[in-house]
């Protein structure tokens, strides 16, 4: 359990330092004063869509095993394909 949560603690540390999430935090700052206010709203969502989806990946490849991992992709492509087929392919 404690391997577990430094594991966590480690992927969402490398996830909110990544270059990528950085270089968006800083250019989020850098232009705030030149933003409308529905523009820097976008950046921030966009900003923290990516950085959610970032620690989430990290998180789950750091707590499930390759099969595991693989496992679960064929257990969603089963549902996205179940769902199209009882919904006739309209979602």
């Amino acid at each position: 359990m404690l391997a577990t949560a430094i594991a966590l603690q480690e992927v969402t540390k490398n996830a909110v330092h990544d270059d990528e999430v950085m270089s968006m935090a800083a250019s989020i700052y850098q232009n705030k004063d030149h933003m409308t206010s529905d523009e820097f709203a976008r950046a921030l969502y966009m900003y923290s869509a990516h950085l959610s989806a970032l620690t989430t990946t990290l998180a789950t490849h750091a707590l499930l095993t390759e099969t595991q991992l693989d496992e679960m992709i064929n257990s969603i492509q089963e549902f996205e394909t179940l769902t199209k087929d009882i919904t006739n392919g309209d979602n």
